[in-house]
């Protein structure tokens, strides 16, 4: 609904919405007639970013590259080819061209034609030098600051260059795109062309610059780094000599499994030791002083030969354990051993013991026993002994080895440090030699004129209007608080609605000249809506008969709706009242002309009560500053009114504005119902709210509204 109502405003300003664009149109036109035409030079530099036929070596290095990353690289190539200084070389060859050519790019300027020849080799030094330096122009210096000028007067400045150059990327391609665009086709060929050059010759001599230091800087600490490797390497070396060390590792593990050999032997030993000091103890607990003292002195001559054998084992036994238990010393063991069994084997055949005991297998058996218990004891010396050398030897190798170490992990460091060098070193100096090589692929040249734009401008300019008009009639239409529908008016005010009349222009207070015009449209419409509110009013009278029209403010249209309301009840053969009620402006009085006037009628006086007949349909007012209870009091006026209605169907009385105070409502005291007239197009002021409380406070008294001049579709 808003956007129909939205519509209708837009229809309703029609001739607006021609008349501004189509003058835009027709100014358009006579600015845009004398344009001359552009022409556009283009080339396109390749980057090699993306190019795999040049990325053969390094080709696993550029596949990794990520899309960003390419994207990045592109965008700083653009923006170094935007960098001031590279536009201010095009500049200087630009004014340079102009200075020495006898056919300039562009028609000099004031400046440029004050030139004295003098003035002109001047400037062409100056030129040439800083095109030379790349060096920007010194506004603080007088001259340089005059050269400026002469530059911006010839639109060659850095600011006017930008405007028309265009510096993209094609694309997802590898190619970066340079256009200019100029009144001139061999200016546009010429700064594109320049530009380009400058370019590729200012990246490639940085390029080039910074590997070179980079190569460089490499190299002196890949020399370092070797240095410092060779130095620790020659430390280590030394070191070893020196001591004797020859594989720290090997011979610590050599030495510690021995400990460990030795350390079972021990264990075996002590195990056999205290084995047999059991086995003997329990011998002896069974023999008596007697028994012992006979065997000893039996078995004296072969003990003899028991102990030279077990002498010889325990040389023999020392000697294998010092030889870390060498084979050859085992097979000798084994035939002492067994000589040493038959021997005591001898002296068991031999000689018997006590004839009174029968013990002899046990003397043999503790012999045997004590045997190798003293094998076993001087082995488990012999161990010891062998264990405490070890250990020496063991002990002897631990700071060898702690500084070993410290130097080994000086030379892994320094070695991890010159490879990680040695490949930087290499990564650079293979980017160096296939590093990224910008080349113009092809030179722009003088190019035929564009498409002309002068009808797309002009369309553009009277389509800007057009909207720019919508655009502004939307916000007026957005941000319009006035009331232009019955339902805006009951929704901002709370109060019921009769109906709505329209605006009838050219019209005149005669009713029955304007009732009675059947070829006018809006005159119908008016009848029509006439009798929808006399209808409405009917239907709150109740058979009632006095209505009080008032408005908000003056002039909202009270006279016409009274005037129209009693010509309407007339025309149904009503006896109608027309009463003018306002003192402020008494239209009604000065057009019906009455014989009757208010201040005669509501005199509380005797002579008056013959004066109003039964045809009598309009009492007039003097006018002035007069209310209705200075006339009379009230309860007389109830009295002429109650005789009033005993005349008339219907008595209508047109009351001042609400604005006035108490001149309108000492009337709305002796109405049925009050009908209120609002003129359309205007707002609700904040003023009129406690006059809108008042009417709201008459509750069922107050009829409704009546919106005047309304602009509304009549069917």
């Amino acid at each position: 609904m808003e956007f129909i109502n939205f519509l209708k405003f837009l229809w309703k300003h029609k001739n607006l919405l021609i008349i501004i664009p189509l003058v835009t149109v027709i100014i358009s036109f006579f600015l845009v007639k004398n344009l001359a035409d552009t022409y556009v030079s283009k080339s396109q530099i390749a980057t090699g970013i993306i190019d795999e036929s040049r990325h053969l070596l390094d080709k696993e290095t550029n596949s990794s590259a990520q899309q960003q990353q390419i994207a990045q690289s592109f965008s700083n190539l653009i923006e170094i080819m935007k960098l001031k200084k590279l536009i201010n070389q095009v500049s200087y060859q630009l004014i340079l061209h102009d200075l020495t050519s006898n056919t300039p790019f562009k028609k000099p300027s004031k400046l440029f034609q004050g030139m004295n020849q003098a003035a002109r080799e001047h400037a062409i030094e100056v030129f040439k030098r800083k095109f030379q330096r790349m060096e920007p122009l010194d506004y603080y210096n007088k001259d340089q600051n005059g050269l400026n000028e002469l530059l911006r007067e010839m639109k060659y400045d850095e600011r006017n260059l930008r405007e028309d150059l265009n510096i993209v990327r094609d694309e997802d391609s590898d190619f970066i795109s340079v256009s200019f665009q100029s009144a001139n086709p061999q200016l546009s060929a010429f700064v594109v062309n320049v530009l380009c050059r400058e370019f590729i010759n200012y990246y490639t001599n940085t390029i080039r610059q910074n590997e070179t230091d980079a190569v460089t800087f490499l190299g002196n600490l890949l020399n370092e780094k070797r240095e410092a490797l060779n130095r620790k390497t020659a430390q280590l070396q030394n070191y070893k000599i020196e001591n004797g060390v020859l594989n720290l590792e090997e011979q610590s593990k050599g030495i510690f499994d021995q400990i460990m050999v030795y350390n079972d032997r021990k264990q075996q030993a002590e195990k056999d030791v205290a084995s047999n000091n059991g086995a003997l103890a329990a011998i002896n607990a069974k023999f008596d002083p007697k028994d012992r003292s006979y065997i000893e002195a039996t078995l004296n001559k072969y003990n003899t030969a028991v102990v030279g054998t077990q002498e010889q084992l325990h040389a023999l036994t020392d000697r294998y354990v010092r030889s870390n238990f060498a084979p050859q010393y085992k097979v000798q063991i084994d035939s002492l051993t067994r000589q040493l069994e038959r021997e005591i084997n001898l002296t068991s055949d031999k000689y018997i013991t006590n004839p009174l005991t029968g013990k002899d297998a046990l003397v043999a058996q503790k012999i045997t026993l004590e045997v190798a218990r003293d094998l076993a004891k001087y082995g488990l010396n012999a161990i010891d002994r062998a264990l405490g050398e070890l250990n020496a030897k063991f002990n002897r190798l631990v700071p060898f080895d702690a500084t070993v170490k410290t130097y080994s992990f000086e030379l892994d460091i320094a070695s991890k440090e010159y490879l990680e060098v040695l490949n930087k070193y290499n990564e650079t100096n293979l980017k160096s030699t296939f590093s990224i090589k910008l080349r113009q692929v092809d030179l722009a040249t003088p190019d035929a004129a564009e498409p002309s734009k002068k009808m797309l401008l002009i369309i553009l300019a009277g389509m800007g209007a057009l909207v720019i008009c919508v655009v502004i009639l939307f916000a007026i239409y957005f941000f319009d608080e006035t009331i232009k529908l019955p339902t805006e008016l009951v929704a901002q005010t709370s109060l019921p609605s009769l109906g709505y009349l329209n605006t009838v222009t050219g019209g005149t207070l005669d009713l029955r000249k304007l009732w009675d015009v059947e070829h006018r449209d809006k005159m119908k419409h008016f009848k029509e809506l006439i009798r929808s509110i006399r209808f409405e009013i009917d239907q709150e009278l109740k058979g009632e008969k006095v209505i009080s029209i008032t408005s908000l403010a003056h002039h909202e249209g009270k006279t016409v709706l009274a005037l129209s309301l009693a010509y309407s009840y007339s025309m149904i053969n009503k006896k109608v009242l027309l009463i003018d009620g306002n003192f402020y402006n008494p239209t009604i009085t000065n057009t019906a002309q009455p014989h009757l006037y208010l201040e005669d009628y509501f005199k509380n006086t005797p002579s008056n009560y013959e004066n109003v007949s039964g045809t009598t349909t309009v009492i007039g007012n003097h006018g002035g500053d007069v209310t209705l209870l200075e006339l009379s009091d009230e309860k007389f006026i109830s009295t002429r009114f109650a005789e009033l209605k005993n005349k008339y169907d219907v008595i209508i009385v047109e009351t001042p504005a609400l604005s006035t105070l108490n001149k309108s409502k000492e009337w709305i005291l002796f109405a049925n119902k009050v009908v209120a007239v609002f003129e359309a197009n205007k707002p609700v002021k904040k003023s009129q709210k406690e006059d809108l409380n008042y009417l709201r406070n008459l509750e069922g008294k107050f009829a409704g509204w009546v919106l005047n001049k309304a602009s509304l579709p009549e069917d």
